[in-house]
């Protein structure tokens, strides 16, 4: 990516104690941007100080969870498009041009990678993955009704989205579930919603910070609320 474009894109990437894959995150991002913007959530390992070595902007969170995590990065960004990128190895950076691909071409405003058509190293095989899969799948099938759209799902953390746009949804979601209000606020304010494919591969290392049992009714209220209040 030349020079200009990487001018035009900050890296926003969310972490809690990911020091074994933060620094190869951070480097291959660094091929699409000249911004990355880590937000560490108080970790106990060597995230912070990885992130330091690599010459990139570190700020902290109020250790609410990954959802206040971006709210408390958005004042920090100035360049016209954000891509959110997780730090656990799950996403691949070099997917970040076909992200970005609709907006440059001013065929979207919030582009979401979408892991039911590129694909999971993660999402199968055990009762838990199951539930989340269903509970995506149900949510993703409300917000397609309620705003006669065809997305495939609605709880990936890879995306992109003009920089102005994610100022004006004025996000309140402290945890995971940002991700579904980021894309009902962005439909219910007539913004240009669109996903690509994107592989979504098994963590190299660390834990999911998600643990359903605790946060599925949060996610039913939260997608509720934004949808129909």
């Amino acid at each position: 990516m030349d020079n200009y474009l990487k001018n035009k894109i900050t890296v926003l990437i969310p972490a809690l104690n990911e020091e074994t894959t933060i620094g190869e995150i951070i480097t291959r991002s660094k091929k699409y941007s000249d911004d990355i913007l880590v937000v560490d959530g108080h970790s106990n390992d060597g995230t912070e100080s990885v992130s330091r070595s690599l010459g990139v902007k570190v700020i902290f969170d109020h250790k609410k969870g990954k959802g206040e995590a971006i709210r408390s990065a958005i004042p920090y960004i100035d360049n016209e498009i954000t891509v959110l990128i997780d730090a656990d190895g799950s996403h691949d950076p070099d997917d970040i041009p076909k992200l970005v691909q609709p907006i440059l071409e001013n065929r979207a405003d919030h582009v979401s990678g979408s892991r039911l058509i590129g694909g999971s190293s993660e999402l199968h095989g055990g009762f838990d993955e199951c539930f989340r899969l269903m509970g995506s799948s149900l949510i993703t099938a409300f917000i397609n009704h309620r705003f006669k759209v065809r997305l495939s799902e609605s709880q990936n953390g890879f995306r992109a989205i003009k920089t102005s746009v994610l100022k004006a949804l004025d996000l309140k979601e402290n945890i995971t579930t940002i991700e579904q209000e980021m894309i009902i606020k962005t439909l219910k304010k007539g913004y240009r919603m669109a996903e690509v494919p994107s592989h979504e591969y098994e963590r190299v290392a660390g834990y999911s910070k998600i643990k359903i049992g605790k946060v599925a009714f949060r996610y039913v209220y939260s997608m509720l609320k934004y949808l129909y209040f």
